[in-house]
């Protein structure tokens, strides 16, 4: 199983939202400046991402996006199965004396993701950029 850009990219706007939002409307063409992305494919995400309640957006001058739960609800795997669908490690119909194994990578797999919140992703953003970070 692959993660395809559509999740990663997911994760990170919403990671960008959740650090630079704060309760206030921000632009996708902000967060594609910032992670170096396509505000023509995050147009593409955040559609999926509102419609299943995640964000909401926010209209007018200063409008944009907002995350539509704190940042402690929302998990990686809320993010990845909206946007990548259902899990699936290996064809479904064909059955080779191996499937308890694939159900059990499958299980821990999304074990982690529901375990993983934005607010952990959010934290670790912000530990890896403060490791980074030098002072004169």
């Amino acid at each position: 199983m692959k993660i395809s850009t559509k999740g990663r990219y997911g994760l990170m706007l919403l990671v960008d939202l959740a650090i630079h939002g704060a309760g206030s409307p921000v632009s996708l063409k902000s967060i594609a400046e910032r992670q170096g992305l396509s505000e023509h494919y995050l147009e593409q995400l955040i559609a999926p991402l509102r419609n299943a309640g995640i964000v909401r957006s926010v209209r007018g001058a200063y409008g944009g996006y907002v995350l539509a739960k704190a940042p402690t609800e929302i998990t990686a795997a809320d993010v990845i199965l909206t946007l990548e669908g259902p899990l699936q490690l290996v064809d479904e119909d064909i059955h080779d004396g191996l499937d308890e194994l694939w159900q059990k990578l499958r299980d821990a797999i999304l074990g982690v993701l529901t375990s993983t919140t934005l607010q952990d992703l959010v934290d670790q953003q912000q530990g890896y950029a403060d490791a980074y970070m030098y002072y004169i």
